[in-house]
């Protein structure tokens, strides 16, 4: 009922800029917090970036990559600039969000977009 579709990865040479988005479809009441996770290999998932009423970044993107968002299409967008091979890994949309079917908010992620680096 809920879909959180990526685009926009792909491979850069280093020094290089993408910008992703996802774009959140379904029955959606509301949605709270949206946000970029990544997973390079033999890694954990960790947070990139949120936007809800603010943003938040984790400091090896600050001043590098920009979290922004469009209410009104449910979408969210990550333009990421002087990417380098540190930054390769699989990028994945999270949104918390409610449904109209239900009175609470919960986690939805998106299927993941490959970004890779070269250096």
């Amino acid at each position: 009922q809920v879909q959180l579709v990526e685009s926009g990865g792909g491979l850069v040479q280093a020094g290089g800029s993408l910008r992703l988005s996802c774009a959140a479809s379904g029955t959606i009441f509301s949605i709270s917090t949206m946000g970029w996770y990544r997973q390079a290999p033999g890694k954990q998932r960790e947070l990139v970036a949120t936007i809800a009423g603010s943003t938040n970044y984790q400091d090896s993107v600050k001043g590098r990559f920009t979290i922004s968002r469009d209410n009104a299409k449910n979408t969210v967008y990550l333009q990421m600039n002087s990417l380098n091979p540190d930054d390769t890994g699989v990028y994945y949309c999270h949104a918390d969000l409610r449904q109209y079917s239900s009175d609470w908010y919960r986690d939805y992620w998106g299927q993941g977009t490959q970004v890779t680096v070269s250096s």
